[in-house]
C-alpha cells in the first residue's frame, strides 16, 4: 500500500515510518547471526571461516546495489510526491532494467573470478576449496538481492515502510529453517547455508512482485518492465552511482580501520569485533531516521512543499539528538555488562569499555551528521553526500594510522571517528545554512 507523505502531522509520520525500518536492520543483524552460529557449531570452524572472509567482499557488493536502490528510490518519491505517474512507471521500469544489468554482470564476473579475488584477500589455502564454493553460490543470488532492495526501495519512496519488513522476516525465518535443515538434516555444509541464503532472496523477490501485482497497480507494469526510457538513464545512473559509490566508502573505511586494529593484537581485534557491535546496534535507529526523513523529504521535494521540507529535517533532527543523548548516557553506563555478553576475557572487556565510553559521548556528532546527509539524499544533492562521505572515511582512516603509531591503543579509533564526523560537519554546515538562506529568498524546496 502506498501513502502521500505530503499530507498529515510529520512527527508520527517519522516514527511510523522508522519504526519498520529499524526492525528490517535488526533482523538482518539476527539472521546473520545465525547463520555463523549454525555454520560454526554445526559444520566446523572452517566453514565459519570461509563465510567469514567472503563476507567482507560481498558486504561491499551488496552495499554498492543498496546505494544504487536508493539512489533509485529518491527519484521514485520524487515523481510519486509530484503526481507524475506515468513518468515514475517509466522511472521504474529504466531503473529495474539497468540495476538487472548490472547485477547480473557482477554475478558474472564473480563467479569467473572468484579464486583471483579470494587469493587477492589472501585466503588461507586449507579453507580455499569452501571459500570458493560459498562465494560462487552467493554470488548467484545478487540479482535476487537486488530486485528485493529495489522493490523495497520503491515502496518505501511511496510511503510502506512496513511491508518490505513482513517480507523480509519470511525471507528470515526461510533462510534459518533452510540452513538447519540443509545442514543439519541433509548434511550439505557450506553447500547447504549458502543455498538456502539463495533461496529465501528469491522468495523474498517473489512475495514483493506479488504484492505490488495486488496492492500497488502503479508498480503493476505488465509489459510496461520492458520499457527503457534513455531520456531518464542519465538521471538514474547518476543517483545510483552517487549512492553506490558512498555506501562502498564507507564499507571500505571500515575494512582499512579493521586491518589497523588488527596490528595492535588479538585481544584488541576481539574487543574492537564485540564492541563495533554493540555501538553498530545502538546506532540503527540513528541511522534509519535518517532514510525515514530521506524518503519522507523525497515525496514533498517533488510535491514543492517547502515548508514541510524544512520541518521534516527539524523534527527528524530533534527524533536523532534526543535519542543519541538517551543511548549515549546507557551505553556509557551499562558499556561493561553489554562487553559480558560477548566474553569473559577481563582484558577483552576493559579493552571494550574504553571504545564504547569514548564513543558513547560522540553520539551526538553522528546525530547531526546523519540527519544532514538524510536531508540533502531527500532533496536530491547526493554529490554533497559522498563528498562528506569521503571526507569522513579518509579522515578517520588517516588519523586512526597516526594514533595507532603513536601507541593510543583502542581508543585510537573512537578518537578517529570524531575527527571524521567533525570534518563531515565542517563541510556539511555551510551548505545546509545555505541552503536555508536561499528558502528564506523564496527558492523552490530542492
Amino acid at each position: 500500500m502506498t501513502h502521500d507523505m505530503t499530507k498529515g502531522p510529520l512527527f508520527p509520520l517519522l516514527i511510523r515510518f522508522t519504526i519498520p525500518l529499524v526492525l528490517g536492520s535488526l533482523l538482518q543483524l539476527t539472521y546473520n547471526a545465525v547463520d555463523s552460529i549454525i555454520l560454526g557449531r554445526f559444520v566446523g570452524a572452517g566453514a565459519l571461516a570461509a563465510a567469514g572472509t567472503c563476507n567482507p567482499l560481498m558486504t561491499l557488493i551488496i552495499m554498492a546495489m543498496q546505494g544504487m536502490t536508493m539512489g533509485a528510490g529518491i527519484l521514485i518519491g520524487n515523481l510519486y510526491g509530484a503526481g507524475e505517474e506515468e513518468k515514475l512507471r517509466r522511472q521504474v521500469s529504466t531503473a529495474m532494467i539497468s540495476g538487472f544489468v548490472f547485477s547480473l554482470a557482477v554475478s558474472v564476473l564473480i563467479l569467473v573470478f572468484a579464486e583471483p579475488l579470494l587469493v587477492l584477500l589472501q585466503v588461507d589455502p586449507q579453507i580455499m576449496d569452501l571459500s570458493l564454493l560459498y562465494l560462487r553460490i552467493i554470488a548467484c543470488g545478487l540479482l535476487f538481492n537486488f530486485i528485493y532492495n529495489f522493490f523495497a526501495a520503491a515502496m518505501r519512496a511511496m510511503g510502506d515502510s512496513r511491508s518490505p519488513l513482513i517480507f523480509l522476516g519470511i525471507s528470515a525465518l526461510v533462510n534459518i529453517a533452510g540452513d538447519l535443515f540443509f545442514v543439519m538434516v541433509l548434511g550439505l555444509g557450506t553447500f547447504g547455508c549458502a543455498f538456502s541464503t539463495v533461496v529465501s532472496e528469491g522468495l523474498s523477490c517473489l512475495l514483493c512482485w506479488l504484492f505490488i501485482r495486488k496492492r500497488i497497480p502503479v508498480l503493476d507494469l505488465g509489459r510496461d518492465w520492458l520499457v527503457f526510457d534513455r531520456s531518464l538513464l542519465v538521471r538514474t545512473l547518476q543517483y545510483g552511482s552517487v549512492s553506490a559509490l558512498q555506501q562502498s566508502a564507507v564499507q571500505l573505511g571500515i575494512v582499512a580501520v579493521q586491518g589497523m586494529v588488527n596490528s595492535m593484537g588479538y585481544m584488541a581485534t576481539a574487543a574492537f569485533a564485540a564492541a563495533g557491535r554493540i555501538d553498530s546496534f545502538v546506532l540503527i535507529p540513528e541511522r534509519n531516521i535518517s532514510h525515514a526523513m530521506t524518503n519522507v523529504l523525497a515525496q514533498n521535494v517533488g510535491a514543492g512543499k517547502g515548508d514541510r521540507v524544512r520541518d521534516t529535517f527539524r523534527i527528524g533532527f530533534f527524533l536523532d539528538l534526543a535519542y543519541a543523548v538517551l543511548t549515549g548516557l546507557l551505553l556509557f553506563a551499562f558499556c561493561g555488562p553489554a562487553m559480558h555478553l560477548f566474553t569473559r576475557d577481563e582484558a577483552v572487556v576493559a579493552y571494550g569499555v574504553i571504545y564504547l565510553r569514548l564513543i558513547a559521548l560522540m553520539y551526538v556528532l553522528p546525530a547531526l551528521t546523519n540527519c544532514i546527509q538524510g536531508f540533502f539524499r531527500g532533496i536530491g544533492d547526493l554529490r554533497l553526500t559522498l563528498v562528506s562521505t569521503l571526507m569522513n572515511m579518509g579522515v578517520r582512516v588517516l588519523v586512526c594510522f597516526v594514533l595507532i603509531r603513536r601507541s593510543l591503543g583502542i581508543a585510537s579509533v573512537p578518537w578517529a571517528c570524531l575527527a571524521g564526523w567533525l570534518a563531515m560537519i565542517v563541510y556539511e554546515v555551510p551548505w545546509l545554512a545555505a541552503w536555508y538562506r536561499k528558502q528564506r529568498k523564496g527558492s523552490p524546496a530542492a
